[in-house]
């Protein structure tokens, strides 16, 4: 396919660079050019606008890191809305159910596609093309995108409706939220106690408290503090926000998800948008008076 790719941060370029590698020809934008000029290496082409992508491209992808980001890239001055070429955008991003079906309906208009397309499995998963892709949208275009979505992940077809992937996306980055702040608890616990956070986090994983931040991030980035799993806590805290507001609209009263909350809202206080989401532990410790990994 002929694929325009605008966004290459942390999760677009491994996602751009893969689809490169699948064969598909990529015209690709992002403010950063040192990062165009990576991909143009492999044979991707350079555009200098998204509007440049979507007169080159029928199919515009982007990953983009905030909800006024994916609007404006769509429907601002040069943005999709204004190409010649493009007939479908495939949004990557997380931007909630609310600012989707805003983009669908301005898009609309102009007579262009709006495919919700957010991805899980943060950037291993996006190196390695093993991502959660869900996808919300036309059946027909969903047919048409698959091949060459299945190149970055696992693809499902969430449904039709307008903004549904994107309500798929917010749970499940809940509850990835929800695990690293809560077993962040637990194991401060246990060090308080004087138990060895390394053997706390082996039992875990071998019994029922196993999860993704236990076996994953944990191991990686917590323990030997390095805190550099790649994915920001502003990134975090957006979509929890997010989440805590489709909760709301829908409304739901939900006690544990306002607990999480409270909780990101003090981690990003303290430790900053720009700070790895697996600092969440760092506001936790400092309470209890302990450290957790590295050399205690």
């Amino acid at each position: 396919m002929d694929i325009g790719f605008i966004g290459l941060g942390n999760m677009g370029f491994p996602m751009a660079r893969r689809l490169i590698e699948a064969g598909h020809r990529l015209v690709v934008f992002d403010t950063r050019k040192e990062l165009m000029d990576k991909l143009i290496a492999r044979g991707a082409l350079a555009a200098s606008s998204p509007k440049d992508v979507a007169d080159q491209a029928e199919t515009v992808m982007a990953s983009l890191p905030s909800l006024q980001a994916s609007l404006d890239v769509a429907t601002g001055a040069s943005g999709v809305i204004e190409g010649r070429c493009a007939k479908r955008f495939v949004d990557l991003s997380t931007v909630g159910s609310a600012m989707a079906v805003k983009i669908h309906g301005l898009l609309a208009e102009r007579g262009i596609v709006q495919i919700d397309c957010p991805v899980s499995g943060g950037v291993g998963g996006a190196e390695k093309g093993t991502l959660a892709v869900m996808v919300s949208g036309p059946k027909a275009e969903f047919a048409l995108l698959k091949p060459a979505l299945e190149v970055i992940g696992k693809v499902f077809f969430i449904g039709e409706k307008p903004g549904a992937a994107q309500t798929m996306k917010l749970a499940n980055n809940f509850l990835s939220a929800t695990a690293i702040v809560a077993t962040s608890e637990a194991v401060v616990m246990g060090v308080k106690a004087g138990l060895d956070p390394a053997v706390m986090i082996d039992v875990i994983n071998a019994g029922s408290g196993m999860n993704t931040a236990s076996r994953d991030k944990f191991p990686r980035a917590v323990l030997p503090r390095t805190f550099d799993f790649g994915f920001a806590t502003g990134l975090m805290v957006k979509d929890v926000r997010l989440a805590l507001e489709e909760m709301k609209q829908l409304g739901l009263s939900m006690e544990v998800a306002d607990a999480v909350g409270r909780l990101w809202e003090t981690v990003i206080r303290a430790e900053g948008a720009e700070s790895d989401f697996t600092a969440a532990i760092k506001p936790i410790e400092q309470k209890a008076g302990v450290v957790v990994g590295g050399q205690n």
